[in-house]
């Protein structure tokens, strides 16, 4: 039996590889099904032991059709499932298309003993028919929200993030949104030190809050010379200053007012609510590299004190300091 899903793994090389099952069903984007099959499925000697052993499988295994047209090869059924600690379905094109009984008893089987649930995009409708997120919060493509909140009027859909995870069950955004999410399983899983090393080969961003805006909703204001990158950068290198939302325009050299509204037009976010990210991100990494007190370390990350950083930290990761540093520190204490 694997691990459940809501218990961290081991970050050690002699930890097994974790199961992981991509369910395929017919009119599967290919491109979703590429983000799983490259984050958790493309072992490099580079990047240490081998972390996920994948599988695709499918209700009827066999020749499948894409949403493009291509054939997609499974050849192992259902009984992938039963043996999978993370199951991912990616999305399809054709919303007509639904897991049959013999699926869906399967996916339920599998929630109940804890393993994780992975979607991209439309793959959140598959777990919608299973009955996996009823009462919880998930997300899907925009432009398919508001048809997964008709068929499944019990779910909380936001069709305004890039991820939403809930524990045991976590759905993206459209497409490339999926690359953000399984980062995040990998985060979740090995820490942000080896997220980031798959990022860096998948020559992608390392990190996306999973609350930013899938889309901006409308153009980037014209280059004016005020590059918000650069105030980015600049803040990043103060974050054990206490910095506020003047002080970021002042560098930004743009009034206050103009400065919040294009920082959330084209960060998807408030310029307080990233600087938290922020300082959290800072504050994970220090936890995996050094062996600093929690204490230093909120100083250092401008969480103010211990109680603080250990509020936020839960807050955002589910999980504690201390638990966090124990799984994933590169130098555990004996």
């Amino acid at each position: 039996m694997p691990p459940r899903a809501d218990t961290p793994h081991s970050a050690s090389r002699a930890a097994p590889p974790i199961p992981v099952a991509i369910f395929v069903q017919p009119s599967v984007v290919l491109f979703d099904l590429a983000v799983p099959l490259q984050v958790f499925g493309y072992p490099r000697p580079d990047e240490g032991a081998q972390r996920y052993r994948v599988t695709l499988c499918a209700e009827h295994p066999g020749m499948l059709t894409s949403a493009s047209g291509m054939g997609v090869e499974v050849q192992k059924g259902l009984t992938a499932l039963r043996r999978a600690h993370t199951i991912v379905v990616p999305g399809i094109d054709d919303l007509s298309v639904r897991p049959g009984p013999a699926a869906l008893r399967a996916m339920r089987a599998a929630a109940a003993r804890g393993a994780r649930f992975v979607s991209i995009c439309t793959g959140a409708f598959a777990l919608a028919e299973a009955g996996l997120l009823n009462g919880k919060r998930a997300t899907t493509h925009w432009l398919d929200a508001e048809e997964l909140r008709t068929c499944y009027p019990t779910i909380d859909v936001d069709p305004d993030v890039l991820y939403v995870d809930n524990g045991q069950v976590l759905t993206s955004a459209g497409i490339a949104c999926g690359i953000d999410l399984c980062l995040h399983v990998v985060r979740q899983d090995y820490g942000a030190g080896v997220a980031a090393a798959v990022a860096r080969r998948l020559v992608v961003a390392p990190h996306r809050e999973g609350s930013q805006a899938q889309y901006v909703a409308r153009p980037v204001e014209p280059d004016d010379g005020h590059s918000l990158e650069d105030t980015c950068r600049w803040a990043r290198s103060r974050l054990s200053q206490a910095l506020t939302v003047a002080q970021l325009a002042q560098h930004a050299g743009l009034p206050e007012r103009t400065f919040s509204r294009r920082f959330r037009t084209e960060i998807g976010t408030s310029p307080l609510q990233w600087l938290l990210a922020e300082r959290l991100l800072a504050a994970r990494e220090l936890l995996e590299r050094t062996r600093w007190p929690l204490a230093r370390i909120a100083s250092r990350c401008g969480l103010g004190s211990e109680v603080s950083l250990r509020q936020h930290f839960r807050r955002r990761f589910q999980i504690s300091p201390s638990t966090y540093r124990r799984t994933h520190g590169l130098h555990p204490r004996s």
